[in-house]
Formats: structure tokens, C-alpha cells, sequence
């Protein structure tokens, strides 16, 4: 009765490697190459290359008269357009094409300091703005109220806001008794407000982030499909 019991073990134990030698080779078989075949070509599905990555080859419609480029990197010392003037200018497009219709880029990235003078002459002569502490601003100007003319210090964060640098003056300070500031404020705070756009550059490029640096506002402008040459 025993060896009956163990030759049916030994007959269950047979087949159960049997089974497994058999799954191992069809594993081994599924997973790998023959020994000439080069390694495994993948085969592209539908949907494999179908959305072209910016800047990685050229597009498909490349015209014959046109210049395709990867990227393009642009740094000056200064800029002046439309009146303007940027300093430390540092450019950086991506999927350029150069043709009869101008120069295109599918992605732009603009890094400008704006000189302090700049948003001073926004606010009229004699107006002075500089870099105070905690990265705010400071705009300091002559103005008339009641027909006497104060000096007026007002000191607030940039933001921006609807793509525009702005500094809406958290104090402002006339040199008098503190309730005395108090009450001119709400007449010249609009005064010293700074709302400056950036000019000078490719439509297309929104302002993004500002900072305030000792020689400027340091601002960071993208965009897409801009025409950098019309």
C-alpha cells in the first residue's frame, strides 16, 4: 500500500516538471532572439511619431526656400526699439524657420532687464525709482496738491498683471505727521503707480515674472508662434 502511494507521488512529481520544463521554454522562446536576428525591432503603433516635438527635426511642410533651425540663442548688451530701452537681453527660440515670410519661432523665451529710467520717464521728469529692500520698489517724485508741491515716497511689491509690470505703493510717505500721509495718499497714489508695459519686443511674448534687481526690473517674457522678423 505504501509503495503503491509512493510510486503515484513519484508519477505526480514526474509530470509536474515536465509541465514546468515545457513553460520555461515557451517563456524562453517569447522573450528572446534568435542568436542572428540583431536584436528586437519594435513596430510602431498608429499613434507612434504622429505629434512632432518641437525643436527635435524639421516640420513636415518645410518649404524648399525656407531654413529650418533646432534652436537659436540671441544675448545683447542692449536693445533699444520703439523707443525703448532693454539691457542684458538673453533670447532662446525653439523650432525656427527663416523663409521669404520672415523668421518664426514656435517658442520664445525672453529674459530683459528694464533700466529703472525707463519706468521713471512713464511717471515724468524728475520722477527717481530704485531698488528697495525685500525686493520691492521705491518711486520717489515731486507733486502738486492744493497748489503746493510735495516730495512723495512710495514703496510697494511688482507684480505683474494683464501681462504689464506694476507697483501699486503699499506706503507712501510725504515727510509730515503719519495722519497727515494718510490723508494725501488716496490723491497721490494713482501718482506714483507704476504701469509699464514692455515694449520693443516680438508681438506674442506675454510677461510672465518680474523682479527687482539694483539696475532694473528683471523680466521673463514667452510666447509662441512668434514672428521675431517680419
Amino acid at each position: 500500500m505504501k509503495w503503491t502511494r509512493v510510486k503515484d507521488w513519484l508519477i505526480g512529481a514526474a509530470g509536474m516538471v515536465l509541465v514546468l520544463g515545457i513553460v520555461v521554454v515557451i517563456l524562453w522562446w517569447v522573450v528572446s532572439d534568435p542568436a542572428d536576428a540583431g536584436g528586437a525591432v519594435p513596430v510602431p503603433s498608429p499613434t507612434m511619431g504622429a505629434e512632432r516635438q518641437p525643436g527635435t527635426k524639421p516640420p513636415a511642410d518645410l518649404g524648399g526656400d525656407e531654413v529650418w533651425l533646432a534652436d537659436l540663442a540671441l544675448d545683447a548688451g542692449t536693445v533699444v526699439a520703439a523707443g525703448s530701452t532693454l539691457r542684458d537681453v538673453r533670447a532662446v527660440g525653439q523650432d525656427v524657420v527663416a523663409g521669404p515670410d520672415g523668421l518664426d519661432a514656435a517658442r520664445l523665451v525672453v529674459d530683459a532687464t528694464v533700466p529703472f529710467g525707463v519706468v521713471a520717464d512713464d511717471l515724468g521728469n524728475g520722477t527717481v525709482v530704485r531698488a528697495a529692500d525685500s525686493g520691492q520698489a521705491v518711486v520717489i517724485r515731486t507733486v502738486e496738491v492744493l497748489g503746493r508741491e510735495l516730495q512723495v515716497t512710495a514703496t510697494g511689491t511688482v507684480e505683474v498683471e494683464a501681462g504689464r509690470l506694476v507697483m501699486v505703493p503699499r506706503s507712501i510717505d510725504i515727510g509730515g505727521p503719519d495722519f497727515l500721509s494718510g490723508a494725501v495718499a488716496a490723491v497721490v497714489r494713482g501718482l506714483v503707480t507704476i504701469e509699464h508695459d514692455i515694449e520693443g519686443l516680438p508681438e506674442g511674448l506675454v510677461l510672465q515674472n518680474v523682479a527687482v534687481q539694483d539696475d532694473g526690473f528683471r523680466a521673463n517674457l514667452q510666447g509662441e508662434n512668434v514672428k521675431l522678423v517680419p
